[in-house]
């Protein structure tokens, strides 16, 4: 393994401390030449079972669904899948990371300095995360504290093939919590390496991560795959250690911090006109307009958590009383 790690620490491309400053540097760029479209909101905090979950109103997303449609009409007239990451906007590049792996900022932003992990050659959403992706995941997260998700496929929020994760810096809003459900992921109880928590009353697993910023990324990505493997497992994703290129078996959510990894299989992408990704997941939700904000505050957040994952054998009991 030592062999393996020197390589790849010679293929790591981020100079170590200045990925931070670099994404801060380019956000203001490419908002002031028009490159990233910020999308402000307002969000407000629906508290259920000592959960504040963070809700944002978001009624710009008609910019990017415009987006979406001129690239779905131009994917149709060329017959060609279009890709925005190949080549990727260089107005919004940040840094490279690895041989494998490079930086951009997300177009379409609602927070400041939301970041893309990207695969520099194309590799398919819907396939299994990597050692790579991971080697990448913890270049960024050694230099930058935050929330790392993946949308594994579009039933669980992804809208682009082309493989990326997402990094957004911690916390999320100044007000509270780092994370939303931080309450939860400190009830969780672990039977050997897999934890789950009875505040989520859907299927999920999620397991601890040591944070060792002196480690090469290599080394924490070969134990955090370890993980990432247990808990697909435990969720019934995989039986097998899958291979690299491997499809998925089903959609589902995952995320990560310096101190745990969560995923989370999907069974809908929408509670009712409400679309869901994996930062839903972490706590925090976005609405179109006032009256799905008002159709969440009845349903409660958690009920439209439990809807588009797979409840639990118990709630499921629960819900056909």
């Amino acid at each position: 393994m030592p062999n393996e790690e020197q390589n790849a620490r010679e293929t790591l491309q981020l100079e170590p401390g200045t990925l931070w400053d670099k994404a801060i540097a380019q956000t203001e760029y490419a908002k002031s030449c028009g490159a990233l479209q910020f999308l402000p909101t307002e969000y407000e905090f629906i508290e259920q079972d000592g959960i504040n979950f963070l809700v944002r109103v978001l009624p710009h997303l008609v910019r990017k669904d415009e987006a979406k449609k001129k690239q779905d009409k131009d994917t149709a007239n060329s017959g060609k899948g279009f890709n925005p990451f190949l080549p990727y906007e260089e107005d919004l590049f940040v840094a490279d990371i690895s041989d494998t792996h490079l930086c951009l900022l997300n177009k379409f932003s609602i927070i400041d300095h939301h970041l893309l992990i990207v695969t520099r050659a194309f590799e398919e959403q819907e396939t299994w995360l990597t050692l790579q992706d991971f080697e990448a995941m913890w270049a960024c997260l050694n230099e930058i504290d935050g929330l790392v998700f993946y949308n594994g496929g579009k039933m669980a929020g992804a809208s682009q093939r082309h493989k990326h994760l997402q990094l957004v810096p911690l916390p999320l809003v100044e007000e509270g919590l780092k994370i939303p459900i931080e309450p939860a992921i400190a009830s969780v109880i672990f039977q050997d390496s897999v934890g789950t928590t009875t505040r989520f009353p859907f299927v999920h697993a999620i397991a601890k991560l040591d944070f060792h910023p002196e480690k090469s990324p290599l080394a924490s990505a070969a134990s955090t795959l370890e993980c990432y493997h247990n808990l697909l497992r435990a969720v019934g994703l995989i039986s097998d250690t899958p291979v690299n290129g491997e499809k998925q078996s089903g959609a589902y959510n995952f995320l990560a911090t310096r101190d745990w990894m969560l995923v989370v299989p999907r069974a809908n992408e929408c509670f009712s006109d409400i679309s869901v990704n994996s930062l839903g997941f972490a706590g925090t939700l976005v609405v179109r307009s006032v009256e799905q904000m008002n159709l969440l505050k009845d349903k409660s957040p958690m009920t439209v958590l439990t809807s588009v994952a797979v409840p639990t054998a118990l709630e499921t009991e629960g819900l056909k009383r």
